[in-house]
Parts: C-alpha cells; sequence; structure tokens
C-alpha cells in the first residue's frame, strides 16, 4: 500500500490502474530495482492453527509483519502483500539492517504473544534474478487515498527459499517487541449476502502459457463482476463493530507488554463506544465522521490482489461459485493454472490504522475458516500429487 503521496521516485514512476482487469496484463508491471530486497514470512502450522479455531489470530500475525516493517522504515509507500498467514514486503537495499531487526523483533513477538512461530527471511532482488527470474511491480488503486502493490514474475521464489530455510532470520531475544502501532482487528466477521464467501488463488501453470493465464483472471474477474460491487465481501457503508472486540486481547498484545495491557483495553473499549454511539446518531467527533470511516473502511479493503497469480477473496451466490470452480478446472486441466479455492461463511478483517483522521487506512480480507490458507494447501496438494 502507499499513500497518494508516495515519496519514493521509483515506487511513484510505477504504473497505477483503477480498473483491477489490468492487473493480469503484467507487460505495464516494471522491475524492482536491483538494489533491492524482498521480506518474506509465514507462519509455520498455519493450517493446525486454523483447525484451531485460530485463524483471526493467524491472520493478526501476518499483518503484524507489515505493521512493524512500515513502520520501522517510517515509510508507507513500500510495495506489499498481506497473504493470510504471511506477507512480503520489498524494500531498498539500504534498509537492510532496520527491516531485519524489525522482522526478527515480530518473530519474537508472534512467538511469545501469540504462541505461533513465524518464518522470516530477506532475499536479494539479484538473487531471484540469478535464477532467471524477475520481481515486478504495479498500483492498483483500491480507492481514491489508498494504492496496493501488485507483484509479477518471481516474489513466490522469495517465500521457496525461505521455506527451504534459505536466507532465514532469527528471532529477536526475549523481550524484543516491534512497533506495532496502528495495528488492529476490532471488526465483526463479515457474514456473507450472496451466499458464500470464496478465497480463490490461482497461479500459472506448467504450459508456461501467459496468455492464457491472462484470459483465465479476465474470466474469473468478469464472474465475480455478475455480482454485487464485484462480489467484495465488506457492505458499501462498512462491517459492524464487534463490542467487546473479538481481537480486543491480540490488540492490546501488540500495543502493551504483560502488565499494562488493561490500560489500551480500556482505551479501545472506549473509542468503540463513542464511535457506535456517534455513529448511530449521526454525530462527528471533532473532524471525524464515523459513517464516512466505515465507507472508507468498505473502499480501502484488499479483497483482490495479483501476487504472482489471482488471489481473490469474493461473496458470491452458488451459480457465480461454481462457474468460477468450472472455469479453474477447465484451466488447470489445459496446463493453464494450478489453483486452490475454499468456501466458508464470512470473512475476517484485520486493519493498520495510522490516524482515523486520515483516510489511506488499511484493511487485509480474507476467509474466517480458513481462506488463502487452506485455498494455498489445496494449491499445493495438487502440485505435489
Amino acid at each position: 500500500m502507499e499513500t497518494a503521496a508516495a515519496s519514493d521516485p521509483f515506487v511513484a514512476s510505477l504504473p497505477v490502474f483503477a480498473k483491477f482487469e489490468s492487473a493480469a496484463y503484467t507487460d505495464n508491471y516494471r522491475p524492482l530495482p536491483d538494489g533491492w530486497a524482498l521480506a518474506t514470512a509465514d507462519i509455520v502450522g498455519s493450517t493446525k492453527a486454523i483447525e484451531a479455531g485460530r485463524y483471526k489470530t493467524v491472520n493478526m500475525a501476518g499483518a503484524s509483519v507489515i505493521s512493524a516493517l512500515l513502520n520501522a522504515l517510517g515509510r508507507q509507500d513500500l510495495p506489499f502483500v498481506f497473504g493470510g498467514d504471511g506477507a512480503l514486503v520489498a524494500f531498498p537495499g539500504s534498509a537492510l539492517e532496520i527491516t531485519r531487526n524489525a522482522l526478527a523483533a515480530v518473530q519474537r513477538w508472534v512467538a511469545d504473544e501469540l504462541d505461533l512461530t513465524l518464518r522470516a527471511a530477506i532475499v536479494p532482488i539479484k538473487d531471484i534474478r540469478a535464477q532467471g527470474l524477475d520481481v515486478r511491480v504495479a498500483r492498483f488503486q483500491a480507492s481514491e487515498a489508498v494504492f496496493y502493490a501488485m507483484f509479477a514474475g518471481g516474489g513466490g521464489r522469495a517465500e521457496t527459499e525461505m521455506k527451504a530455510g534459505r536466507y532465514r532470520i532469527d528471532p529477536a531475544p526475549a523481550g524484543a517487541r516491534p512497533d506495532l502501532t496502528g495495528l488492529s482487528c476490532r471488526w465483526n466477521p463479515i457474514e456473507a449476502r450472496h451466499g458464500e464467501i470464496v478465497s480463490i488463488i490461482a497461479v500459472p501453470g506448467p504450459s508456461r502459457d501467459l496468455r492464457g493465464f491472462q484470459l483465465l483472471a479476465s474470466d474469473i474477474i468478469a464472474l465475480t463482476g455478475r455480482q454485487e460491487r464485484d462480489g467484495h465481501p465488506v457492505p458499501p457503508n462498512g462491517p459492524s463493530y464487534s463490542f467487546p472486540p473479538a481481537g480486543l486481547d491480540i490488540e492490546a498484545r501488540a500495543m502493551a507488554p504483560a502488565g499494562w495491557r488493561w490500560l489500551p483495553k480500556l482505551w479501545i473499549l472506549f473509542l468503540m463506544t463513542l464511535t457506535a454511539v456517534s455513529d448511530r446518531y449521526g454525530w462527528t467527533i471533532g473532524s471525524f465522521d464515523p459513517k464516512i470511516y466505515k465507507r472508507d473502511v468498505a473502499s480501502n479493503s484488499d479483497f483482490r490482489k495479483f501476487d504472482d497469480g489471482l488471489k481473490m477473496t469474493v461473496d458470491v451466490d452458488a451459480d457465480v461459485s461454481q462457474r468460477i470452480e468450472n472455469r479453474l478446472k477447465q484451466a488447470e486441466e489445459a496446463g493453464i493454472c494450478n489453483y486452490g479455492l475454499h468456501r466458508q461463511k464470512s470473512a475476517l478483517m484485520t486493519c493498520l490504522v495510522a490516524s482515523p483522521l486520515q483516510r489511506d487506512h488499511l484493511h487485509f480480507i480474507d476467509g474466517a475458516a480458513g481462506g488463502y490458507a487452506m485455498a494455498a494447501a489445496s494449491l499445493k496438494a495438487k502440485v505435489l500429487v
């Protein structure tokens, strides 16, 4: 993500598209500079955690990587992508030491506070290019105030290297804490309004028919376009409040060490009460208008993305859901793609909000019963057969 006023000359020069259909046409993407690197992280054993009902915690851990790195580097313009149980952030090599320390600290926090294992790596772009791959980036304008980065070419290679144990970053010593300012999860699960929430991952298949994959992505996007607002799972006026929020304890753990969490908990509950009452009666709190904020939450959400393939979490009816799966099966049989798909009754939202008075707050969408992690597991199982 970045705000409309990108500070990095490379990021500012990236192509911008307002129609998501353009994301599949990667010829317009730009290569990351040679001196850059990819910070990548994911949760080890996320499937077991999901089966234990901990997907909100898994999502929070994935989003914490983005929060920690952007805060440590003091930049909101760096390209990143949220993957449900992990994340990827591109950054210039001049920030290597700061990024390494932030990754190590967030690993420690995830272990100590969430009882999960976060593995992490930093992979130089030049090493990915040495393998005949590339990492290219473009920007999708999700709303007036927010852009999300789209990746193509080889970002997935960084995850492969990480899982192989290369370029590994070790956790910081006990007691280290990352700066997770703005990380929150205060919304209710978002129930499907059309039928079901479908999380989809489709990546190019063994035929390496990139034109065929572009047509497939366009077809899937067109099918979701049959639903209201392209299958956007968040209602146009925003999600509903959860009181007390289900993620209250996790958010407090991000804000304060043990022994002091009652303070952020009281503060969060006070803010939510004030916001909910103001929203109900149409009041504003200074320059903060809860109704505008909730509408921005919907428009700023990343329910679809391109990350070396198409990733979407959409609210669709049974007919559209089946048409999507039939089209994916057809493409997979032709070698054009490999895909994973997971259905559930609701979606989850995890947020990065530097200030509710600014309109560039970020909202990451995933399925509430496994989402991208389960879709990825399905995809992996088929590829390994």
